[in-house]
Order: structure tokens, then C-alpha cells, then sequence
């Protein structure tokens, strides 16, 4: 079961399902670029590497983007296993999404830091099984320019549809059955994230 629940969560922590080399992250895409990647284990032709592609290694916060796979154009809900090295990477690479004068000093100075990295972290609420958000928060990491093209390229071991489990899922929290669908999440637990990748991404201690 998720620790997500945990009373005593510290409020930015990065939770996920991952295993001594890879972590699961998600994403949602229309059918034509969901279906190819699931099938192929890779993004195809028309998943535009030009533009900043967003990784959620929550998948409720997905569900909560996705609206459980209803929203248009986030239809097919894909799990991504990529190696630990490339998130880790992206982390030390990355800039908050938002200026915090402990961590970035002038607003300037943080500007300059968002322009010039190639991956960016915010931190949202976490949801629960319905959705509604949660004290602690779950991160969300951009990545964009030679992050982007590292993970389409490099740090891919595989790619899952998991659209029918978000579906299934759905199902029983629409009946009320919030045991049965609990069982049903993934197992995302807390990630050893390396404390020097992380220190300059929190806006406020742990």
C-alpha cells in the first residue's frame, strides 16, 4: 500500500515505485502517441521533442491530472520505467518552477537559473483515492532541450499502459470500495533521492 496516508509525512519527499536501478514515472497522451509508445517501448515521431514533457512519479497525482483518463488529449495513461541514473540527473540538472529567495536569492539570479536548466521540479499537493489533495506534496519534474532528449532516448527500460488499471481503479472508488482500489495502486514507497540532488529543490526543510 501506498505510505502516502502515513500521518507523520513529511511534507516534500519523493515517493514512487522503483527498484535498485529504475524508478516508474507517468504520463498521459492521446491514443496516437500512448499506444505506439506502449507497444514499441518508445515515443513515437509525433511526440514532439521540442516542447517541455512533464514526469509524475505519483500516480494519483496522474489520476488527478488525467481525471482518471477522461481528460481529452490524456486518454492513454502510460507508466515509463527509467533508470535511476537519468532521474537522479534531472534532479541535480533541474531549477524550482517557482523563485524562493533562501535557495535562489534575487529574483534575477532565479530567472537566469530557470532559463539555463534543463529540467524544472514543482511541488503539488498530493491526492488521495478521491482526488482531493493531501498536507504533503508530490513532485512533478519538466524536462526540456538535452533532458528531454536523454529521456526519449537514453533512460527508457520500458513503457505500460496502464490505462486499464486507472480504469479499474476508478470503478471501485466510484462504488465506495476505497479497500479494493487501494490494493490495486501501485507500490510507491519513499526514494533514496542522494541528499546533494535534492538540497537545492526544497523550499523549505524536510
Amino acid at each position: 500500500m501506498n505510505d502516502q496516508y502515513a500521518a507523520a509525512e513529511p511534507r516534500f519527499r519523493v515517493r514512487a515505485r522503483h527498484t535498485a536501478s529504475t524508478i516508474t514515472v507517468y504520463q498521459a497522451y492521446p491514443p496516437e502517441i500512448g499506444r505506439p509508445a506502449a507497444r514499441t517501448g518508445r515515443f513515437p515521431a509525433a511526440w514532439k521533442r521540442d516542447r517541455m514533457t512533464w514526469i509524475k512519479p505519483s500516480f494519483l497525482w496522474m489520476m488527478y491530472r488525467c481525471g482518471w483518463a477522461t481528460k481529452e488529449g490524456q486518454e492513454t495513461v502510460l507508466a515509463v520505467e527509467i533508470g535511476r541514473d537519468g532521474f537522479e540527473w534531472a534532479l541535480r540538472h533541474a531549477c524550482l518552477s517557482h523563485h524562493v529567495p533562501a535557495l535562489h536569492g534575487d529574483r534575477a539570479a532565479w530567472r537566469r537559473q530557470l532559463r539555463q536548466a534543463p529540467a524544472r521540479v514543482q511541488w503539488d499537493p498530493e491526492r488521495d483515492l478521491r482526488l482531493a489533495p493531501l498536507p504533503h506534496r508530490s513532485l512533478q519534474l519538466g524536462l526540456a532541450g538535452q533532458a528531454a532528449a536523454r529521456y526519449a532516448d537514453d533512460w527508457i527500460v520500458g513503457i505500460e499502459d496502464v490505462t486499464p488499471l486507472a480504469r479499474r481503479i476508478h470503478a471501485l472508488v466510484r462504488t465506495g470500495d476505497l479497500t479494493g482500489a487501494t490494493a490495486l495502486l501501485p507500490d510507491e514507497r519513499p526514494y533514496p533521492v542522494p541528499d546533494e540532488a535534492l538540497t537545492h529543490l526544497r523550499p523549505q526543510a524536510y
